[in-house]
This record gives C-alpha cells, sequence and structure tokens, in this order.
C-alpha cells in the first residue's frame, strides 16, 4: 500500500473526531469519599515527611478529622434532600447518591472512627524500653523473632501506617455500596480489600499466626475478587454495558435502543444467569456467608484485633449495600432466579454458623462464627424484596457494627504474659475479678443473641418480620431456631463469666486509654439506645431505603 494511501486513510479516520467533552463530577456529593481519599493521602505524606516521634499523634488527628469530616458530608447531603427528593445518579453515571448510599456511608465512617480509637490504644501492653506500645508490629518488614525486629522495638518504632490504610480501606467501603456501575463496583472492591490483607498481617504478638491469617485472607480475596470480575465480563457480554441502570432494563426487556450486536447475546441466558452468580459468589465470600465463609474464623483469630473489630464491621456492612443494588437495581427482573439460591445460602448460614460456634473455645473464633450466623440473619432481610426488607437491613447493619467493634474492643483487654488471652478457659470467673468488664461484655453477648431491649433484638425483629411479610415465612422459624441454639454458646460465656471460679494464674485486665473506653462506651451507648428506643432509627432507615434507578 502506498504511502499516500496510508496517509488518505488516517486522515479519513481522523476527520469525524469531535472534541472530547470534559467529565462532569458532581464534587459535592461525592464529598465523603473525597475528604478520606484526601486524609488518607495526607497520611502517606505524614509517614514520609513528619519525624518518627511525632507521627503517632499526627496519623491520630488527620485520620480523626478526615473520618469526622466525612461523616458531616454525609449528614449534610442527607439534610439537603440527596438521601430522598434529590437522590441522583452523579460522576457521570458511575456512582449513585440515593438514601440507601447515604445511611450506609454515614454507619461506616462512625464506626471507623470508634475502630480508630482502639488503633490508637497503647496502654494496654506494658511499656518496652520506655516506650508505649500498641497492637501493631514495630517493624512490618522484620522477620519475626529477628534482630531487626529486636532492634525496632528496642527503638520504640511503631507501624503508623496503620492509619492511612484504614482511611484507604474506608474510601473504597464507601464507594462499595454507592457504586452505579460494574467497573466502579470492582476498583472500590480492590481499593478496601488490599488494606485489609496488609492490616491483617500486622499483630505485635503471635506475629506467625497473624501473617498465616493475612496469607490466607489474600489469597482466598483474590479468588473472590477473580469470580467477581469473571462474572462482570459476563454482564457486560450480555447486556453490552457496565452501567447498572441499563443492564437491568436488558434483563427485564425494557431497553428500547437494541443494535444488532445486542439482540445476537440478549437471549443467551446462560451469560445472565453465570454472570450473575459469580459477582453475587465475591459479594459474599466478602460477607461471610456459607459456604465462602472458611476464611473468616482464621483471620479473625490471627489479624490484630483492632482490625478484626473494623473488618467485622464495617465490610459487612459494605458488602451488603453492594448485595443490596445489585439484587434490587439491577437484577429485579431475576428474582425468580435469585431468591431461591438466596434462601439455600441464608438458611445454611444461619445454622452453620449458629452449630459450629458451639465447638469453639477461642473467643474471637467464637465470634467469627457468630459474625456468620448473624450473615445468615441480615440475608433473611435480603431475601424479603419489599421496602421493608432494604430498610430492616439498613437498621441491622447500624445496630451489629457498633456492638462487634465493641466487644472485640473488650476482648484487647483481656491479657496474660503473652498478651491478649483468647482461650474461653481464661474467661473463667471474669466478672468476680473485674465486674464491670465482664457485664459489659455481657451486654453485647446479649445483643448478638437478640435479647429483648438490646439493639440485636430490634434488627432481629425488623428482618425477621420483612422477610416474613415478603412471604418467607419458613425462612423466619429458620433463624428463629438458630438464633435459639446461637443464644446458648452466648450464654454460656455469661455463665463462665460470672459462675465460675477464677483460676489463680488466670489474666488480668489491662487499664485503658480514654481512647478504648470511649470505644466501648459507644458501642454500650448504640446497643442500649437501638435496644430501648429503636423508632427514630427505624424510620430513618424506612426514609432511606428508597434506591435511585
Amino acid at each position: 500500500m502506498s504511502a499516500t494511501a496510508v496517509h488518505s486513510l488516517w486522515t479519513t479516520a481522523a476527520d469525524p473526531i469531535a472534541k472530547i467533552d470534559a467529565p462532569k463530577i458532581e464534587y459535592a456529593q461525592l464529598s465523603p469519599m473525597l475528604i478520606v481519599i484526601g486524609a488518607a493521602i495526607i497520611g502517606v505524606l505524614v509517614e514520609a515527611f513528619v519525624p518518627r516521634k511525632s507521627r503517632y499523634y499526627v496519623q491520630m488527628f488527620v485520620s480523626a478529622v478526615g473520618l469526622a469530616a466525612g461523616f458531616a458530608a454525609v449528614v449534610a447531603l442527607a439534610a439537603d434532600g440527596y438521601g430522598t427528593t434529590k437522590a441522583q445518579i452523579a460522576a457521570m453515571g458511575a456512582v449513585a447518591v440515593d438514601g440507601p448510599a447515604l445511611f450506609l456511608q454515614g454507619t461506616i465512617l462512625l464506626s471507623a472512627l470508634v475502630a480508630l480509637f482502639t488503633f490508637a490504644e497503647r496502654r494496654l501492653d506494658p511499656a518496652t524500653h520506655g516506650n508505649r506500645v500498641d497492637s501493631f508490629a514495630a517493624q512490618a518488614a522484620s522477620v519475626p523473632g529477628s534482630d531487626s525486629e529486636k532492634a525496632a522495638i528496642k527503638a520504640g518504632f511503631a507501624t503508623t501506617e496503620v492509619f492511612p490504610l484504614l482511611l484507604f480501606a474506608v474510601s473504597g467501603m464507601l464507594l462499595f455500596p454507592a457504586a452505579n456501575d460494574l467497573l466502579t463496583l470492582f476498583v472500590a472492591l480492590e481499593v478496601f480489600s488490599l488494606p485489609l490483607y496488609l492490616m491483617c498481617a500486622l499483630a505485635r504478638r503471635k506475629r506467625l499466626m497473624s501473617q498465616e491469617a493475612a496469607v490466607k485472607y489474600f489469597l482466598l480475596g483474590a479468588f473472590a475478587s477473580a469470580f467477581t470480575l469473571f462474572g462482570i465480563a459476563m454482564l457486560y457480554g450480555y447486556s453490552g454495558s457496565m452501567s447498572y441502570g441499563t443492564i437491568a432494563q436488558v434483563v427485564d426487556g425494557t431497553i428500547t435502543d437494541i443494535t444488532p450486536a445486542l439482540a445476537s447475546t440478549m437471549g443467551n441466558d446462560v451469560l445472565l444467569l453465570l454472570g450473575t452468580a459469580l459477582i453475587v459468589m465475591g459479594l459474599l465470600f466478602k460477607v461471610g456467608a456459607v459456604p465462602f465463609h472458611m476464611w473468616t474464623p482464621d483471620v479473625y483469630q490471627g489479624a490484630p484485633t483492632p482490625v478484626t473489630g473494623f473488618m467485622a464491621a464495617a465490610t459487612k456492612v459494605a458488602a451488603f449495600g453492594a448485595l443490596l443494588r445489585i439484587l434490587y437495581v439491577v437484577l429485579p427482573g431475576l428474582r425468580w432466579d435469585w431468591r431461591p439460591v438466596m434462601w439455600g445460602v441464608a438458611i445454611v448460614t444461619m445454622l452453620g454458623g449458629a452449630i459450629v460456634a458451639i465447638t469453639q473455645t477461642d473467643i474471637k473464633r467464637l465470634l467469627a462464627y457468630s459474625s456468620i450466623a448473624h450473615a445468615g440473619f441480615i440475608l433473611a432481610g435480603v431475601i424479603a424484596t419489599t421496602p421493608d426488607g432494604v430498610s430492616s437491613v439498613l437498621f441491622y447493619l447500624l445496630a451489629y457494627s457498633f456492638v462487634t467493634i465493641g466487644a472485640f474492643a473488650v476482648v484487647t483487654l483481656v491479657r496474660d504474659a503473652g498478651g491478649e488471652a483468647t482461650h474461653l478457659s481464661k474467661w473463667a470467673g471474669l466478672g468476680r475479678r473485674s465486674p464491670l468488664v465482664a457485664a459489659v461484655f455481657a451486654i453485647f453477648l446479649l445483643a448478638f443473641a437478640g435479647i429483648p431491649l438490646t439493639s440485636g433484638f430490634a434488627g432481629k425483629f425488623a428482618v425477621f418480620k420483612a422477610a416474613a411479610e415478603g412471604g418467607a415465612a419458613p425462612l423466619v422459624v429458620i433463624g428463629v431456631i438458630s438464633s435459639a441454639i446461637a443464644a446458648f454458646f452466648y450464654i454460656r460465656v455469661i455463665v463462665l463469666m460470672f459462675f465460675s471460679d477464677p483460676k489463680p494464674e488466670g489474666p488480668t485486665v489491662a487499664v485503658p486509654s480514654p481512647l478504648t473506653v470511649t470505644a466501648i462506651g459507644v458501642g454500650v451507648a448504640v446497643t442500649l439506645v437501638l435496644g430501648v428506643a429503636p423508632q427514630y432509627f427505624l424510620e430513618l432507615a424506612g426514609s432511606a431505603g428508597v434506591f435511585v434507578r
């Protein structure tokens, strides 16, 4: 081909290109995420430029201000009507700003702020070489037990990188339930997963166990991400679009602009069903539902306890938010296909979590199986497929996240020579040794069990009521049976604490700083307020329960 022919091809191809429009970004509506990402980036700069002695205080301040400002932005958006009348799709169709998104973002930011206090706690371990120490390794890169680790401990080093990592994880979690196209969903998934993989490996005590937990979480998480990405590719192949709205129109057959390419793939239900199954599988992995729960007990046990508390609370909120949006916004036309499968998952999750928890002897593993059972209870609300179903799930997530962070904060206080005493036998007689700590932990356990006058009862009642009204009454019966089984092992721990004799070589209860006291105090306050007077919050969740389409 001659040069002139090539040139003529090139010019004709280039002629019709119009100018590319600049993207239209609604910065005000995206402000909660942007504030937290900004704070995380400042945290990275602090690591680079601030002297080591001052980093802890600067990072603590930046993180607290960033999370508080993000929450203030959520409240301002909600007050301005973006949760109800002004709900819209922002960022050129990538992000939904609506009631469920704002409610879940507020819950994530508040629970992250409370978790931040447990991250910053420095009074539980005795000071080493005159330096106060936190729950995280002195130097993450050093081999456990090596000379470099001993030197780092002696020099008083601290892994203050956990603060920007926490903020990056939170920023991904804020985007996850608000994502309005599949690509944004996947980016958010990776943004909040990667910092969590890192933070799980940073325990100061039991370093090898912590690193093992991180590797397990990373490998299984990478599998789940791969499944999600496969599912995204298949749904894109089916509908020719990444946008939730367009996929929903193709699924229920209301799309008007049908191209020849779309016409050839629209009838291919295999792509649709496989794509849906793979994406939902990835999300069920994140919430810890059976049979995608295998990572949960090992990771909860091995990770530093403040990270476990944060992860157990905030990841569930973000993942259930994304699952609700996928099922209610993208796939309402596929309800008869996904509901029976979700029934099965909810049943095995409720029963599996409750039954296996009975056999546990480690308090963190017990709470891990308890969180699996709770994932099953929340799924009952998801299955309702009614507006009440959405609002009950939102309320349950709010109640559950504070109970969880509070419970894990209490676990950090019970210590022996090797650090946290997590074996159940060590908790015998704790009620006589430290009545206040045992009483607070008992309140959290009763909330997990769903006893009246706690937030757990109000949450379970709302979810089961929505499920029964949505035609899933048999599921509610199984849920109540599971709750009864679960109540057994919660009450067993309470009996162990108050009605057993303390062992002479038993653990001590460390006196925490005001930071952990605040985290536990907020947990107790929210648990009791949502249990005694839940009406305002149920109405708030009800008014926030409408997705923008």
